[in-house]
């Protein structure tokens, strides 16, 4: 068997990155661009915040690496978002704006010498946050964002786990096993990983349970997200809640099969109503918050 406790990792302070502070998006951010769908949307937000109904937001990891962090967090301030559910890369990268404000590699660079995702801190920290959690009982996203608050990490006020958990919000990880660069690192342990993610997915099936007249979004996330929610659903339908007649949105640049059938075509046959919104998301997101706060 191969040993991952030989794996050399070296320091974040060595890395160059491709995302800084310096391109976050401000909330009340202008663009170019318009979307009926995303106002539609965003009204069915507005209907959920008044009438004290769940929106749920997924997202992928380029979300955060474009920059709309500090968008989403407003939101949350606001109560636009009840529940945050992510795949690994979003934890990796909001924690890593955390602690040094910058993140995204370059990958194909780190594959040439073998150093992707080899960074020391990133790996041992949010590894310790998970195997801490797991002692705890936490899940893996209130174990990452309880972490950050306790590190007392300089670039704190542009997570959202950070401020999920001061808001005491739900954010939930939905992991592929061997899918992270946390996963490389000598001190990762699969059993604390799959039982704090595995705790995670049934916080979110505990949300999805209370859906109805709510909101659901998809930003960004192609396969985690899409499935992960399909099987929430299906658990709180056999056990009888009526998850149905809620409003769904799709944001991304390509269309994508998973997005397309699990979030868009097949809960249509339990009254919900989709939205299929593309375009990148440094103009998609900010649309969507001026649109909830104008």
């Amino acid at each position: 068997m191969i040993d991952f406790s030989a794996i050399k990792t070296y320091p974040i302070k060595e890395r160059r990155n491709k995302f800084t502070l310096e391109q976050m998006i401000s909330p009340g951010h202008t663009v170019d661009f318009e979307d009926s769908s995303v106002e539609a949307i965003a009204r069915s937000m507005i209907a959920a915040e008044k009438n004290k109904r769940l929106s749920i937001v997924m997202l992928g990891g380029a979300v955060v690496k474009v920059g709309c962090s500090a968008i989403l967090v407003d939101l949350m301030k606001r109560g636009y978002i009840n529940h945050l559910a992510v795949n690994g890369a979003v934890s990796i990268h909001d924690f890593e704006i955390a602690l040094i404000g910058e993140t995204s590699e370059d990958v194909e660079r780190g594959l040439e010498d073998g150093t992707f995702g080899m960074v020391e801190e990133t790996g041992n920290l949010l590894n310790q946050a998970i195997n801490e959690g797991y002692e705890k009982g936490e899940g893996y996203g209130e174990s990452v964002g309880r972490k950050i608050g306790e590190l007392d990490l300089p670039y704190k006020d542009q997570s959202l786990f950070y401020h999920a958990y001061r808001l005491q919000i739900p954010v939930t990880v939905h992991i592929a096993v061997g899918g992270d660069i946390i996963h490389q690192h000598p001190t990762c342990n699969g059993a604390a990983m799959g039982a704090t993610s595995f705790q995670d997915f049934k916080l979110l099936t505990e949300s999805v349970s209370r859906l109805r007249e709510g909101v659901l979004l998809n930003i960004g996330s192609a396969v985690n997200l899409p499935e992960a929610f399909l099987k929430a659903l299906t658990i709180a339908r056999n056990l009888g809640y009526d998850s149905g007649n809620f409003s769904v949105a799709n944001f991304d640049f390509i269309d994508m099969y998973r997005p397309r059938t699990r979030l868009l075509e097949w809960p249509k046959k339990l009254g919900c109503r989709t939205y299929d919104i593309r375009g990148n998301h440094n103009q998609t997101i900010p649309l969507l918050y001026r649109h909830l706060t104008q």
